[in-house]
């Protein structure tokens, strides 16, 4: 199983970014998905989960009207549209994948190897 995880980089605060998460060696369409982000000295933590139809979708509180996941499960793809970017939300950005959506750590069966996302201010 892997999870390509890309579409991270610098952008200013107020800024966008789009990551994409492409998914090979397991059958997408029967996974949860899920991003999570760890900065430096912090613990990972779940920013956003989508279920496995792409009907459900969860946030973090700390990201909600900002953020927005979506799949294309044709292309075994999952997306994490971030605006209005702060300087709070650098971190690296893993991708997640679980037979039900992970919304923790401990819930997660495949990881993703990671992008950073850097907002200046």
């Amino acid at each position: 199983v892997q999870l390509q995880a890309s579409g991270g980089g610098l952008v200013q605060a107020g800024g966008s970014l789009r990551l994409s998460c492409a998914a090979s060696g397991l059958t997408f369409s029967n996974y949860g998905m899920a991003w999570f982000r760890q900065a430096p000295g912090k613990e990972r933590e779940f920013v956003a989960g989508i279920s496995r139809s792409g009907y459900n979708l969860y946030y973090a509180g700390s990201v909600k009207g900002r953020i927005t996941i979506s799949r294309d499960n044709a292309k075994k793809t999952m997306y994490l549209r971030m605006n209005v970017l702060k300087p709070e939300d650098t971190a690296v950005y893993y991708c997640a994948a679980a037979g039900l959506t992970p919304q923790v750590t401990d819930e997660v069966d495949y990881w993703g190897q990671g992008t950073l996302v850097t907002v200046s201010s």
